[in-house]
């Protein structure tokens, strides 16, 4: 049965000498993966379409097991991405996440527009850290984790100086510092960025300008949150630990 779908290409892995298999992350279906043949050949028809970042309209043989990819039509390539290192390795992470984090074939049209507004605004010239550090905050329901970001994680306060506790799950007020020693001070600004990423609606994002200090502590924060909780290993994460080095060398 022929299928069409809206999606967003997130993994290609070679198969024999000219296939294929594309993992698409789609609106109608979730994530699939599909053969397309000979697309490892210049001059295929399924070539270019196939590419990671694409985002487009997909035709393709259903099955119980691999689709069978027949046609495919380019609506956005994501051509600024793919031409830039940095670029490349913000958006190889953000795809990787949302392959490692979601289950096979469940639909989640919501998930679906967070991606496609994350890679276009990177593709856009927005800010790759920040935009990165929303959808790492959005995915976080994605995976199951709920951090305590509104008020205390453990009396409830919602006035006062915070700061980050790794082991309460969420922001501590000064009152509450004795229950975790190794609590993460981190500036106001930085608790507020978090709250509002958490929150956030992708398609309200504006120019946002924020200083490196508060970028570098949202990066431990959300960082080592991930490595603490999600149970996720993501090799595009040492890539793009790479890159930020080369960026504080230039």
């Amino acid at each position: 049965m022929l299928q069409k779908c809206e999606g967003i290409v997130i993994r290609t892995n070679n198969y024999g000498e000219s296939n294929k298999i594309v993992t698409i992350f789609s609106r109608e279906n979730g994530k699939l993966g599909v053969m397309a043949r000979g697309a490892k050949k210049p001059n295929s028809r399924l070539s270019s379409v196939s590419q990671l970042f694409t985002y487009g309209y997909f035709l393709f043989h259903k099955s119980s097991g691999l689709g069978s990819l027949q046609q495919a039509e380019t609506i956005e390539s994501m051509r600024n991405i793919r031409e830039d290192l940095f670029k490349t390795a913000y958006a190889t992470y953000v795809v990787e996440l949302i392959d490692k984090g979601t289950d096979e074939k469940k639909p989640n049209p919501y998930l679906f527009e967070m991606l496609f507004q994350t890679l276009s605004y990177i593709n856009e010239e927005y800010d790759p850290d920040i935009v990165t550090n929303i959808f790492e905050m959005k995915m976080l329901p994605v995976l199951g984790l709920h951090p305590s970001l509104d008020k205390c994680a453990v009396c409830g306060e919602t006035e006062g100086e915070f700061s980050f506790s790794f082991k309460e799950n969420g922001i501590l007020c000064h009152r509450c510092l004795e229950n975790d020693p190794y609590h993460f001070k981190v500036s106001s600004q930085t608790i507020r960025l978090l709250k509002l990423f958490y929150h956030f609606d992708m398609n309200r994002l504006g120019k946002i300008s924020v200083k490196e200090s508060t970028k570098e502590e949202l990066k431990k924060i959300i960082r080592t949150y991930y490595d603490e909780n999600s149970g996720l290993y993501l090799k595009s994460r040492k890539f793009l630990d790479q890159i930020d080095r080369m960026k504080d060398m230039m």
